[in-house]
């Protein structure tokens, strides 16, 4: 590893190119902090400072597909590419004539900034990004038409352009303040672990979320060929399936592989000690992440991953499923991430699915009317695969286990009997002490319990199409007390 303080222009043009690999985020700046960054540089014009400390930038030496050169950049994504567009908006807003500076070199010196061999028959843009940003960013060098509007990348570029045009400083002072900027740099060596000097980083205050860094994890110690392999095969589908939240995903497929569920701050350290422990390889492992990703994928959308799996076309499972995302219900997500995979092994039918997961609707719904506690719940649904193995070491009647073993639950994990739950909701003060989202399941099932055309309450009450009516006034008149009766407040 080799390392030093350099000015950051000059250690762009040292450099000379520039990859993000696939495992890092998307840019993901916002306006405020590009904000932050011009108001810097105004600052360091109007103080006349002779240096600025900019960060870091840490790369490890790659070749592209013509065995060129080109940086992977492991820290510094967010900063060099703000930069880029600071300097595309100063170059373009002088190609139009809308900015004229008394130096006639600085759009060739801002060109020269964003572009590696300018003379070559195809130019090379100096910094490649991931291929969500490299399309928007590419666009910025083409006609205005063909801008992506909704990307951040566009987004900052434009509001560059907005900022020059107030003219606080001159573009030659800007330039000059961006000269200023002092960085760390960084070189990594083939023999130092990338994974290593990142987690140090990260740990400085580069907001990454648990996925971020598991996706790193995997990915990093990879060569850049076998990285895009796999991100694409693997890595960018589970994003797909888990809507991008792929760190709640990690966590329960955790508790489904280590019976323990990690705290929300602890998902990475415990992946890494998981995958220590297994050995398991990097393709292994994707493998196995996805294959239950796109289960997870059925429990947050209520639908397969593939429009062609026809394995998985149950209806009132997916009733089911969307009435327990409405309930919030996700504590029960490892053990049916389980139910699932014993179905896509052939061990459980459809049947068995549907009636685990309505008989789990069932006992979370009658303990919230019974007001049983449910901190203990999350050890239940953690140990219940187990449980039920135990019986007699088989996936055999596993659904009929499964009942066995919720109704066979005691005090506070108990399953509440009819009398139990009809005593209960006979005397729960519904309207004064639910949630509007308990409130409309209640009346979903009342409205499509045992009926074969559906409504979707849900949406109706979510449009406003339906809402929740008084059959009485909130406050009584004369003539509701004279029908009530004596009794009339506390019938009210």
């Amino acid at each position: 590893m080799k390392g030093g303080n350099i000015n950051f222009i000059d250690c762009v043009n040292d450099l000379q190119r520039f990859a993000i690999p696939v495992y890092q985020r998307n840019y993901n700046w916002k306006t405020e902090h590009c904000k932050r960054l011009y108001d810097d540089l105004v600052k360091i014009v109007r103080a006349n400072k002779t240096s600025h400390f900019f960060g870091s930038l840490v790369v490890v030496n790659s070749t592209d597909c013509d065995m060129k050169t080109v940086h992977l950049l492991i820290d510094g994504q967010q900063r060099l590419t703000t930069v880029s567009l600071l300097f595309l908006a100063i170059h373009d807003l002088i190609s139009k004539g809308e900015l004229v500076p008394e130096d006639s070199s600085l759009a060739g010196n801002v060109r020269n900034f964003l572009i590696a061999d300018e003379e070559a028959e195809k130019r090379r843009i100096r910094l490649k990004h991931i291929q969500r940003d490299q399309e928007a960013f590419e666009c910025l060098f083409s006609n205005e038409n063909e801008y992506i509007r909704e990307s951040s990348i566009t987004m900052n570029y434009t509001y560059f352009r907005e900022r020059l045009q107030k003219r606080e400083v001159s573009p030659e002072q800007l330039y000059d303040a961006v000269k200023k900027l002092e960085i760390i740099c960084i070189k990594l060596e083939s023999s130092d672990e990338p994974q290593l000097v990142f987690e140090c980083l990260n740990s400085t205050g580069l907001e990454l979320s648990e996925g971020d860094k598991i996706r790193n994890f995997i990915l990093m110690g990879q060569p850049p060929e076998k990285q895009e392999q796999l991100y694409d095969k693997y890595w960018k589908q589970i994003e797909k399936c888990t809507n991008c939240d792929v760190s709640s995903f990690v966590r329960d497929y955790l508790s489904v592989k280590q019976h323990v569920k990690p705290s929300s701050k602890r998902i990475y350290t415990q992946f890494r000690e998981y995958c220590e422990q297994t050995g398991i390889s990097a393709e292994e492992l994707l493998k196995d992440l996805f294959d239950y990703a796109k289960r997870y994928e059925i429990l947050l959308k209520g639908k397969p991953h593939s429009k062609t799996d026809c394995k998985m076309n149950s209806e009132t499972l997916i009733n089911c499923i969307y009435r327990l995302n409405n309930l919030e219900s996700t504590i029960t997500r490892p053990f049916f991430l389980e139910v699932l995979r014993l179905f896509d092994e052939n061990k459980v039918s459809i049947f068995d699915v549907e009636k685990i997961f309505e008989l789990t609707e069932s006992y979370l719904f009658r303990r919230f009317i019974c007001e049983v506690p449910t901190n203990s719940l999350d050890k239940v649904f953690l140990a219940l695969h187990r449980e039920i193995m135990r019986y007699d070491g088989s996936e055999a009647d596993y659904a009929a286990k499964f009942q066995y073993a919720l109704m066979a639950k005691k005090e506070k994990t108990r399953f509440p009997d009819n009398d139990e739950f009809c005593t209960a909701f006979g005397n729960r003060p519904v309207y004064q002490q639910m949630n509007s989202k308990n409130k409309v399941y209640i009346l979903e099932r009342f409205e499509n319990h045992g009926t074969k055309e559906t409504k979707n309450i849900y949406d109706l009450c979510r449009k406003q199409t339906y809402s929740i009516e008084h059959i009485m006034p909130q406050t009584l008149r004369q003539d509701w007390k004279s029908e009530l009766g004596e009794n009339h407040d506390e019938i009210h």
